[in-house]
């Protein structure tokens, strides 16, 4: 505004020296940093250029053959993880000693040791028959042929273990 109204009123810049132009100064050390940064702005600016000129293109739609929509496939990832979720491996709670809980000695079960080779066992309710073949042969050393099982009316359970002819009950 000030030196369009100078210029009007025909005075110099130099009786006023706050106005007057500075001559550019050349430093040798800036110049390299000018030049990259100009580079730069000329690509960016070459860029952009190209997009604004170029025509706006609309996308085409894909054409469905198909009513159903199926969820593209996606990168599937295996698991890394970089921590243990459990800090303790838990602890197997039927061990042999709570799957045998104890011999039942009665006149019919006696009978059965001396006559049939067979060993009856008080045994856990979750015991299945396969935990108690496998705990009859870590504690007593013998192989059972089969396990026969029955829940009596009191809520326990109790098993028949018949065992092979290489071992005598």
């Amino acid at each position: 505004f000030w030196l369009k109204r100078l210029k009007k009123e025909g005075t110099s810049d130099r009786s006023r020296p706050w106005l007057a132009r500075r001559a550019p100064r050349s430093d040798a050390a800036m110049a390299p940093k000018a030049k990259a940064g100009a580079e730069a702005g000329a690509k960016k600016a070459g860029k952009t250029a190209k997009a604004v000129k170029g025509a706006v293109t609309r996308k085409a739609k894909k054409v469905r053959h198909n009513v159903h929509f199926f969820r593209p496939k996606t990168l599937i990832k295996r698991r890394d993880p970089k921590y243990p979720r459990k800090s303790v491996e838990t602890r197997q709670r039927m061990d042999k000693y709570r799957i045998l809980q104890a011999p039942v000695t009665t006149e019919s079960a006696m009978k059965k040791i001396e006559e049939i080779n067979t060993l009856v066992f008080l045994v856990d309710i979750k015991a299945t028959k396969l935990h108690i073949k496998e705990a009859v042969k870590q504690m007593y050393d013998v192989k059972a042929a089969k396990v026969n099982t029955l829940i009596r009316p009191d809520g326990r359970k109790k098993a028949y273990v018949h065992l092979t002819q290489d071992y005598d009950a």
